[in-house]
């Protein structure tokens, strides 16, 4: 089985090495520990059930079971409840539902629900619209260690929202973030890199922000680097354009 860690935003399945290549059976010892009244393996049980992990998807059940770890406390599965609402996975999606969920998570004091009841509060979706707010639990989450959270603690801090403009600090924490291992952190490191002419620096960062980034952010970094149109690093743009071109085309 995966680790599903949480750095991942998923719930900790290190206690089930030994049954990774045993999917099914593991799922029948989660299911089993559920019933019996265990909160981990219930907020486990749920994260199966979503991803049909040696069990048939289902994801109104994986709401069910998240739900009932959540109200004995479980700080991932508050989250994880949060996240179907929003989605609408085993549900309508519903932002406000979905707020309410992170903010439990949040006061619990898990950084994947600060982060994304940060999200909701900077777009206004489902909650009045908050800079302030979304910096501060931005923030928080960054102080935790959340990599995503670092580089969202940056742009705040860079563009001025919820936050006075403050470039140092956002600088230094896009570099924190892509030391942390996140590709849109990684880019936004690199970007202050390429302004300060930095070039083998910036390339770096570009070369592992292309390895880890899905389609939607390529594309949209290889828009900004071709408007940038920095020849020192064409054969960078020439690699996220290969790269695009085969992610659209999906595998073969």
């Amino acid at each position: 089985m995966p680790h599903l860690l949480r750095r991942e935003e998923a719930l900790d399945t290190t206690q089930l090495d030994d049954l990774a290549e045993q999917p099914q059976r593991a799922a029948r010892l989660v299911l089993a520990a559920a019933a019996a009244g265990e909160v981990e393996a219930q907020a486990l049980l749920g994260q199966i059930l979503l991803e049909g992990y040696g069990i048939q998807a289902d994801p109104t059940l994986a709401l069910t079971w998240f739900d009932i770890a959540a109200e004995r406390g479980h700080a991932m599965a508050c989250n994880m409840a949060g996240r179907c609402h929003e989605h609408g996975w085993g549900c309508a999606a519903d932002p406000t539902r979905a707020a309410d969920y992170y903010r439990r998570a949040a006061d619990l004091g898990l950084d994947w629900g600060m982060y994304n009841l940060a999200n909701l509060l900077a777009t206004g979706r489902g909650v009045v619209q908050d800079h302030t707010t979304a910096y501060r639990l931005y923030r928080q989450a960054a102080e935790l260690g959340h990599a995503k959270s670092m580089n969202l603690t940056g742009r705040c801090l860079e563009d001025g929202c919820g936050v006075p403009r403050d470039l140092a600090a956002a600088h230094a924490w896009y570099a924190r973030s892509a030391e942390a291992g996140d590709f849109r952190g990684q880019f936004s490191h690199a970007a202050v890199l390429l302004a300060e002419r930095q070039w083998d620096a910036a390339r770096h960062w570009l070369s592992l922000a292309l390895e880890l980034g899905h389609l939607k952010f390529i594309e949209t970094a290889l828009a900004s680097l071709q408007a940038a149109a920095l020849p020192p690093i064409a054969d960078i743009v020439e690699a996220y354009a290969q790269r695009r071109d085969e992610l659209r085309a999906g595998p073969r």
